[in-house]
């Protein structure tokens, strides 16, 4: 009987270094699927999440409109200065203002119409004068109503959310109506609102 030579064992018990190679890229392109995956779902959450609390202010607007005859009044974003459409719209669901535009802050507060823990705030004091709701990408809601002032031509509001780029066409059109040259604004050649979420469409 013949004996293997002194070493063979070892050698057909080592890897070679192509096989290490291989089994590292290997490793590397599920890494990749994985993590593109746990991306795409963290993203999704992201649009479930806001499209929930985009339902709950909606519900809450018309629960504020049943209680006052109204949705509160507020102009446009860049009407008012940026983020303010959302300071007025959280001091009105949260009982501190009225319908009525530029209304002034209740003596008391009044019936709250949300739950603030439910939401992201920008100032963590539930009562801040200066708080405002932001979605999942930190950016604040928009809202706009102008009732039968100014030509607004929308029986509703808007509200919606700037999407994951936090990019909107602002002002929102004094009409209330959003339409398709709305939707496809432009900037540097890409689209505005391509990504907005609406509570209302």
């Amino acid at each position: 009987m013949r004996s293997a030579p002194p070493g063979a064992d070892r050698r057909r018990a080592a890897f070679t270094l192509l096989e290490l190679l291989a089994v590292l890229g290997l490793i590397a392109i599920l890494a990749g699927i994985v993590i593109g995956s746990g991306r795409r779902a963290i993203e999704a959450g992201q649009v479930a999440r806001a499209r929930s609390e985009l339902a709950a202010l909606a519900g809450a607007l018309e629960a504020y409109r049943q209680a006052y005859g109204s949705y509160p009044s507020v102009a446009p974003d860049a009407t008012v200065g940026a983020a303010e459409s959302g300071r007025q719209l959280y001091a009105a669901l949260t009982g501190g203002r009225g319908p009525a535009l530029g209304a002034a802050a209740f003596a008391r507060p009044q019936r709250t119409f949300v739950a603030t823990a439910r939401f992201s705030l920008a100032v963590r004091e539930a009562n801040d004068a200066a708080n405002h709701f932001l979605d999942p990408w930190g950016n604040p809601y928009h809202y706009a109503f102008l009732g039968t002032a100014a030509g607004w031509r929308n029986p509703g509001f808007i509200l919606f959310s700037a999407g994951p780029d936090g990019m909107a066409t602002m002002p929102v059109p004094h009409d209330g109506i959003l339409d398709a040259t709305f939707d496809d604004s432009r900037q540097n050649g890409q689209p505005v609102n391509a990504d907005n979420l609406y509570a209302q469409r």
